[in-house]
């Protein structure tokens, strides 16, 4: 099927013919999502293309890395990793390929906004320095030590990270505790909590310092310069933060 093009004021998407509809949906998701990220970093950047793919092969072969950080995840958590920020690009799934890895609603609603966190790890990336993109070896070496900061923060700036909760629900139900801060495999299902318990406890302009840099003592530091307080009660904190959120879900 020929491939096609559809722009906004900010942004470009390059899609097949069929997708115009999920294409139009994206870039209204980036535009209004561009405007709040204004408010909060210094550099928010239009002349952005979304390339969406129709499944997952076409994904994985535009970016070899990708299979490498689904396999460093929880299996529960590898379906959220359907897409992938370039310095300029964002590959995305299309809107059917996407439902078709969905589970319940919130899953739906997450999985429909991975444009929208990889616009906002891009935007982390560009005015952070040393997060990825752009990729490299050295660099995903860097992500897998900050994927709970890669990860948590995009769902944070992009206003997702309720619709992990359900996902949360599941990972803690499983015999063994979530390691603090999250490593690589459970990044994606719990680092928008530490962001979200931040904003909650310090505030927003805390995220923002969080992810201005990567501390060089490493991310225990980063932490406790972040919510001002000692790691111990940072991480009690937090645990007690997971059984909130898990006591509110549904039923």
């Amino acid at each position: 099927m020929p491939w096609t093009e559809t722009e906004s004021l900010s942004f470009l998407a390059r899609h097949e013919e069929g997708d115009e509809e999920c294409a139009e949906r994206t870039l209204d998701d980036l535009e209004e999502l561009r405007l709040r990220l204004e408010d909060r970093f210094e550099n928010a950047p239009g002349g952005i293309t979304i390339v969406i793919h129709p499944s997952g092969g076409w994904l994985a072969a535009a970016h070899p890395l990708l299979p490498a950080a689904r396999l460093a995840a929880a299996p529960g958590a590898r379906r959220y990793l359907a897409g992938w920020a370039a310095s300029n690009e964002l590959h995305v799934l299309n809107d059917a390929s996407l439902a078709g890895r969905a589970g319940a609603e919130d899953s739906l609603r997450a999985l429909l906004g991975t444009s929208g966190r990889l616009y906002a790890q891009l935007v982390v990336a560009l005015n952070n320095g040393r997060t990825p993109p752009p990729w490299g070896p050295m660099r995903f070496l860097r992500y897998l030590r900050w994927a709970w900061l890669v990860e948590g923060s995009a769902q944070y700036f992009s206003g997702q990270t309720p619709y992990f909760r359900a996902a949360l629900s599941r990972r803690l139900s499983g015999d063994e505790e979530p390691a603090f801060p999250p490593s690589a495999r459970d990044a994606i299902t719990l680092g928008g909590t530490i962001f979200d318990l931040l904003d909650r406890e310090v505030g927003p302009e805390a995220c923002e310092l969080l992810v201005s840099r990567l501390r060089k003592d490493g991310p225990m530091a980063a932490l406790e310069a972040a919510f001002r307080v000692d790691v111990g009660v940072i991480e009690d904190a937090w645990r007690g933060h997971l059984r909130a959120l898990v006591g509110r879900q549904p039923g």
